[in-house]
């Protein structure tokens, strides 16, 4: 069981949280969670976020990484959506 949970956060407030799950065997670590937060853009209506450098070195060492303005090509309403790795196979 691979799950994702997805925070979005303003003035240190959760506005809005969910866990996706995953329990496909045959996916990648990697593929996980790209599917995990293309489901997550989806049910929040955002465009997907871009990985800077920075954005995968954080989470690489932490299993969590934060997406800010700078991470989206659109405008966003909320300081920043925090991914974080909450349970892996």
């Amino acid at each position: 069981m691979f799950r994702l949970w997805a925070k979005i956060w303003k003035d240190n407030h959760m506005l809005r949280d969910m866990v996706v799950c995953n329990d496909d065997s045959e996916m990648t670590r990697t593929h996980k969670i790209f599917a995990a937060l293309e489901e997550i853009c989806v049910k929040f209506d955002l465009s997907k976020p871009i990985w800077l450098d920075a954005t995968i070195a954080d989470f690489k060492k932490h299993d969590r990484t934060r997406f800010t303005q700078d991470n989206f090509i659109d405008k966003i309403e909320f300081d920043f959506l925090e991914i974080h790795v909450i349970e892996e196979d």
